[in-house]
């Protein structure tokens, strides 16, 4: 019995890390999202947005996560040069790296 409660437990703390996980990566996905906006790449959020709808959980967390990290990224684009096509290219194509891994494992659809 008391295997069957540490697997339980190990389980609970296992998805409890994957959505933590998932979490920080939807951030990271909304800041570059905002920062591609307040930049005007438009490609570039078009390619943001196909990720978050191809592999984040569609749940209201999630989505607030990637809207209050985009506009606070877009806000703090400021004046600030942007970052070169190049840059946001390599960086969406981290991500899409990243995504499939972080969010698709264990994580409410």
């Amino acid at each position: 019995m008391r295997h069957l409660t540490l697997l339980a437990f190990l389980s609970l703390f296992v998805e409890a890390a994957m959505a933590d996980a998932g979490l920080a990566a939807v951030g990271e996905l909304g800041r570059l999202n905002g920062q591609a906006l307040a930049c005007d790449e438009k490609t570039v959020v078009s390619q943001i947005k196909a990720l978050m709808i191809k592999y984040s959980p569609k749940t209201r967390r999630y989505g607030e996560i990637f809207e209050e990290q985009s506009s606070a990224a877009f806000l703090a684009q400021g004046e600030r040069e942007c970052p070169a096509a190049t840059d946001f290219n390599s960086r969406v194509d981290e991500m899409a790296q990243r995504l499939p891994a972080v969010l698709s494992l264990g994580q409410p659809q």
